[in-house]
Parts: structure tokens; sequence; C-alpha cells
């Protein structure tokens, strides 16, 4: 285990995971609306990446502005730890910042947006190409290619048959945890889509057990496919090492 690479890791987390609070404040909007152009206090965002890149909104409270910094710099560290000093942990570090932004978007309006989900699978394709190319990969491009329609059309299926049960941001989204999770082999792949569903069911029943839910309620699904995801890529660092 490189110590040297988890503490640049959630050093990278922590830093990246700063700018997730303004972005997923802009980014949860409903459907058909603008992306938000200011804080709740009024002030219009502006600087580095048409302001987009910063700290979080003025009005925000404490809590919020530490769980995304603390969030990501666990998972980046958790990565590193798992993954080690092969190419991929790139490709991880990289993504992970963008799956906590989904998740906190998510959890707040129920939506995935498609500027994230569409670019994320794209990204992943991409860098874990260059991954593969280079000494010492732990995985294999080809199976994170097929990996991603795989999953995608998996999560397509279940929309079709239940519509009202899923939403079509988990479909696209699937796209690009299935190129992550296929990188490592199909049983990654399934073993983390398995965990996702795992997840949000032991929340949902959690919810139906405190009586702050019905049997029929919906729940926002994409950090629970996020946090299975998370789940299968450390199963697979763990047994590429």
């Amino acid at each position: 285990m490189d110590a040297a690479l988890i503490v640049v890791a959630a050093l990278w987390g922590a830093g990246t995971g700063l700018l997730c609070p303004r972005a997923a404040y802009r980014l949860s909007v409903e459907a058909g609306e603008a992306w938000r152009e200011a804080c709740p206090a009024g002030h219009v965002y502006a600087g580095p990446g048409r302001g987009w890149l910063g700290g979080a909104c003025c009005a925000a409270p404490v809590p919020a502005r530490l769980a995304a910094p603390l969030v990501t710099a666990a998972a980046c560290a958790v990565l590193a730890a798992t993954t080690g000093a092969r190419p991929e942990v790139v490709v991880w570090l990289a993504l992970a910042p963008f799956a906590v932004l989904l998740a906190l978007v998510d959890l707040r309006v129920r939506r995935l947006p498609d500027r994230l989900t569409l670019p994320m699978a794209g990204a992943a394709a991409v860098l874990l190409g260059v991954a593969a190319s280079a000494p010492g990969a732990g995985g294999a491009w080809a199976t994170a290619l097929l990996g991603g329609p795989a999953l995608g059309g998996a999560y397509l299926a279940l929309f079709l048959i239940n519509p009202d049960g899923m939403g079509f941001g988990d479909v696209k989204l699937a796209l690009a945890l299935g190129v992550v999770l296929g990188w490592y082999g199909w049983a990654v792949l399934f073993a983390g889509a398995f965990a996702g569903f795992l997840f949000g069911s032991l929340y949902g029943l959690g919810l139906v057990a405190l009586r702050r839910a019905g049997r029929g309620s919906t729940i926002p699904f994409g950090p629970f496919m996020l946090a299975g995801a998370l789940a299968g890529v450390v199963l697979g660092g763990l047994a590429a090492t």
C-alpha cells in the first residue's frame, strides 16, 4: 500500500469536492428549467469556468459545504488504497468528483443531468483506453467497452418494464458505470450492479420501517448505483492486486 498515493488521492478528493456544492446547486433544477445563475442570496456566479468552478454559495450551511469534500476525499483514498499505483487509478480519481456531483443533484431533485452522465460515459471509455496502453494496467479495455452497453441495456429493459420505478437518467448513468465496472470483468460488473440494487433496497426498507415512506414510494436511485459501482471497483482493484 502506497501511503503517499493515498494521501495525494485524499487531498485531490478534498480539493475537487469543495467545488461540488456550487455546481450541484446550479444543476439542481427541474426538467426544462435553465441552470441557476445566482446563489440563494442573489449573487450572480462568475469566475473560472463561467462561474461553474468555485466554492459553495454563501447561503449554504456549513455541513453542506463539508459533506462533499469529505465524501470525495474518502472515496478517492479508498480507490487509491485498493487500486494502488496501476494506471487506472488516475481514471478513478478523475471520475470520482463527478460521481459525487451526480449523487448530490439526484438527491436534491431526482435528476441525473445529461450534461454529466453522457460525457462521463465517453470520458471513462477514452481514459480507460489510455490506461490500457500503459504498463501494469489491471483490467481490460474490451470488456469495459462492452460493459457500458450491457449494463445500459439491462437498465433500459427495466425502465421499459416499469417506467415509474426508474428514471431514464439512471439508464444513461448505467452506461458510464458499465464501462467502469467492465474494466475488471463481468463478475465485477455483476457485483457492482447488484450492490447498487442491494443498497437501494436496504435504504427503501429502512424508510418503510421508520414510516417515512410507503411501499410504493420512489427514491433517487443514482447515489446507490454509484455506491454499488464504488464497491465493485474496490473489489476489482483488490482482486487485481
